[in-house]
């Protein structure tokens, strides 16, 4: 991997260095003009994870409580999702360094440890919620222990990542991106009015019978579990890992290049957002409809699914919980573990090989968060509570870490010739306080 001194460097100068013809040809096979599935890496990993088992608890709760009046947020969080992931990946590609390393070297030391710090707490809380909900899914198969299973599953996370090399790792999850295709498959076994759900997202409405205050709850669920700061760090370190990229030199390739991550980037975060509609609109059919107005878990969202869509469709939601999990959980750690590699300045790869006593640091940080959010399982802690409470972080901390990579994307003194376009910055911007609104009229209503 390019060191980030030189990759910074290489990037920011990119318009005055020159290729010989014969990598040129080598840069254009490589990205195109196709896009194939082997170039689509990142945005479509970044938004896969997206729906872990923590979120589609919230998605399911979203149906469940307020029917079809919810999936108008996914569908008005599409183009904000796709603008802010996008801003991550291109800080990562340009500068060669992650999200921390950039806010370390721009900004107060205060900054850097309350991002960071916040990030950690919100993603040992998700990572704990996610391998509850996989060992509970796993139960429900197979019967036995959900507790060992969330132990299994656990280890299991922490094994792949650390001692499969990076290669390897990253086929396997761009195929576990394809288990979320359940729950579109759930949908489809189900008889729904498509009129009434068209209506519903484009003529949102306050659910009848519900408060003011718990519906912008949901809404501030919902945001902060599409739009998570463990995403931005993700994607971003994502794009440095790429082994292609310090083969890319020329303001051609770069340009190139930039518009990959364009198309992985919005293809992921489609791929994500339908698959949250999809989930709310299966719960909204089924639960919502009989009465079921209460989802503790997504594993409780299976079985409730059980007596009302069939067997099918409860076996497609529990083994789509289990390999949503086996994908985010490694996201969750992972970017973790680069925000404090980043801030301490450590070696953070997962190209790093402990054999050869390299990334203890990083490698340390992945264990400690995978095993905490294991030890949490054991914990006499309302799931509800744990998944909210993540939620409502991932909200909070979202609005400040938006407006720093805004900042850092439309500097020159970061981004060199590639600062954002002014399309990419209203999109952004308008992300960040459509957050900020959200965050802002749930403390109004308490």
């Amino acid at each position: 991997m390019t060191p980030l001194s030189d990759a910074g460097v290489a990037r920011s100068g990119v318009a005055s260095m020159e290729l010989g013809e014969r990598d040129t040809r080598r840069s254009h096979r490589r990205l195109g003009p196709g896009l194939g599935w082997r170039r689509l890496g990142p945005g479509l990993i970044t938004g896969a994870a997206d729906d872990d088992p923590s979120g589609i608890a919230t998605y399911s709760q979203a149906g469940a409580q307020f029917g079809l009046s919810m999936l108008w947020t996914v569908v008005f969080t599409l183009p904000l999702m796709v603008a802010i992931q996008m801003v991550s990946a291109r800080i990562g590609y340009v500068t060669g360094r992650g999200l921390a390393a950039n806010i370390k070297a721009s900004f107060p030391r205060w900054v850097l440890y309350a991002v960071v710090g916040m990030l950690v707490v919100a993603n040992v809380l998700n990572v704990a919620a996610d391998i509850a909900a996989m060992g509970g899914a796993l139960q429900l198969l197979v019967r036995g222990s959900a507790r060992l299973y969330a132990v299994a599953f656990g280890l299991s996370c922490l094994l792949l990542q650390v001692f499969l090399p990076y290669k390897s790792y990253v086929k396997w999850l761009k195929w576990l991106t394809l288990t979320l295709l359940a729950y579109a498959g759930v949908a489809f076994t189900l008889h729904i009015d498509w009129h009434q759900v068209l209506s519903e997202v484009a003529m949102p409405r306050l659910p009848a019978g519900s408060s003011v205050h718990d519906v912008v709850l949901m809404v501030v669920a919902v945001f902060g579990t599409t739009i998570s700061p463990y995403l931005f760090f993700w994607q971003a370190a994502q794009e440095i890992e790429d082994d292609s990229h310090g083969a890319l030199h020329t303001a051609k390739a770069v340009r190139r290049h930039l518009g990959r991550i364009k198309i992985d980037t919005l293809l992921g975060m489609t791929f994500s957002n339908l698959i949250a509609f999809f989930i709310i609109l299966s719960t909204a059919a089924t639960l919502h409809a009989a009465g079921i107005t209460d989802i503790q878990t997504s594993a409780q969202a299976a079985e409730a699914l059980r007596p009302l869509a069939g067997e099918f469709t409860f076996l497609l939601f529990s083994l789509g919980i289990i390999g949503t999990g086996m994908l985010a959980v490694p996201v969750l750690v992972g970017s973790a573990a680069y925000a404090i590699a980043e801030a301490a300045g450590w070696q953070g790869s997962l190209g790093l090989r402990l054999d050869r006593n390299e990334g203890r640091g990083f490698y340390g940080v992945i264990a400690a968060a995978t095993l905490g959010g294991v030890l949490l399982c054991f914990t006499p802690t309302d799931p509800v509570r744990e998944l909210f409470w993540a939620a409502v972080i991932n909200g909070v901390i979202a609005v400040p870490i938006m407006a720093v990579m805004m900042l850092l994307a439309s500097r020159a003194r970061t981004m060199g010739a590639h600062v954002i376009g002014v399309r990419l910055r209203w999109l952004g911007w308008i992300a960040t306080a459509a957050m900020a609104g959200t965050v802002a009229a749930m403390v109004g209503t308490l």
